[in-house]
């Protein structure tokens, strides 16, 4: 993990911070973040221990960092870390947050009264939830997520279309059915328990952080318990900052990330809007001598043609224009995507101009 060292605001990237996630939060310099996710204290209340009905004893959470006096003093602290988080974001970043029924309606609440613009609320569905031991009520099979820009006119990042891909080209729904960690994924300590109650299984992050981040982005984790967020942006190509006080889960966290290797360039790239490429102008391809004016393009039903003339319009029978207007105007429809419509001659085959565009956007990309 490197830290950067250029000036006196320069970030601690990839880099896991000891102590309380407010006063770290609040000495980092201020619009740097470009995501947040935060898992913070879930204040479950517990009162006692639990038991399954062989009265074997669950191991539920009881750890002091989830133990608040009232739900005055959890809202005084939810107040402060969300106040210095939203500081941390750029313009248009971004925060997630997840939590219980215990908690995160009064989350909710907070994020709405310091000016957070709520874009989503996401349902994780566990597909292996842990059971309702005492019979009394609905088992727990969900938490929730919130996902809020910092204010109302921030453009956000939404890769809408990786995750389509994602989800077998099917638009990404805001019901996740997911699994909780078991097996090789849930760390254990020396004694051999879990190393953290609450560790979030990497699917929940990496669809996360594909679907709200790009590479490059700085993610910061103020409740960074075992590092499931780090590991998960290593994996990603993106940076992140960790804040966790607790010594042990520092501890399991940096070793976690050492060993995880990050995808080469190639695997980093993710499907992108047609929206979101660059624009090329046809007349772009006059220019550069990749079609001459004179030349002759031919509609893909092999019905119409049309030359190209040196300003990057065309013309045809009895109609002139761009390759989007002369398209439409011989298919009599009142609009026309030229770069599909149109093809050119090549060693006697028929190829679609858009293979032009598309060589000229790989050329700007590198």
């Amino acid at each position: 993990m490197n830290v950067m060292t250029k000036g006196a605001d320069a970030l601690p990237l990839n880099q896991i911070l000891a102590g309380d996630c407010i006063d770290v939060m609040n000495s980092l310099p201020a619009g740097s973040v470009d995501l947040i996710f935060a898992d913070p204290p879930y204040n479950l209340q517990l009162k006692g221990e639990l038991h399954r009905p062989d009265n074997s004893r669950v191991d539920a959470v009881d750890d002091h960092w989830d133990q608040f006096d009232s739900f005055r003093v959890y809202d005084q602290f939810t107040h402060a870390w969300l106040k210095a988080a939203r500081r941390l974001l750029k313009p248009n970043g971004a925060i997630w947050v997840i939590g219980s029924y215990h908690n995160i309606f009064r989350v909710g609440a907070e994020l709405q009264n310091q000016g957070y613009w709520i874009l989503n609320d996401v349902v994780w569905r566990k597909s292996n939830p842990m059971p309702n031991f005492r019979g009394k009520r609905f088992t727990n099979a969900h938490e929730t997520m919130i996902w809020a820009g910092k204010d109302e006119n921030a453009k956000y990042t939404f890769n809408y279309e990786a995750l389509k891909a994602l989800n077998e080209g099917i638009q990404m729904r805001s019901d996740w059915v997911l699994p909780i960690c078991t097996g090789h994924e849930r760390l254990k300590d020396d004694a051999g328990d879990k190393a953290h109650p609450t560790q979030k299984p990497e699917s929940l992050l990496h669809r996360i952080l594909v679907g709200s981040t790009n590479p490059g982005d700085v993610i910061l984790d103020p409740f960074f318990g075992t590092g499931t967020t780090g590991a998960v942006a290593k994996m990603l190509g993106r940076d992140f900052i960790g804040i966790e006080r607790e010594e042990t889960y520092r501890k399991v966290a940096a070793k976690r990330i050492g060993k995880v290797r990050k995808f080469d360039r190639d695997a980093l790239q993710t499907t992108t809007s047609k929206r979101a490429e660059p624009r090329v102008p046809f007349g772009q391809l006059v220019e550069r001598g990749m079609l001459r004016p004179g030349e002759e393009l031919y509609s893909l039903n092999g019905r119409h043609k049309a030359k190209v003339r040196a300003d990057g319009t065309l013309i045809g029978a009895d109609v002139k224009g761009s390759i989007h207007q002369v398209g439409a105007a011989y298919e009599g429809a009142p609009s026309c995507n030229g770069w599909t419509y149109w093809c050119f001659k090549k060693d006697g085959k028929r190829v679609p101009i858009d293979l032009l565009r598309q060589q000229i956007r790989a050329e700007m990309a590198n």
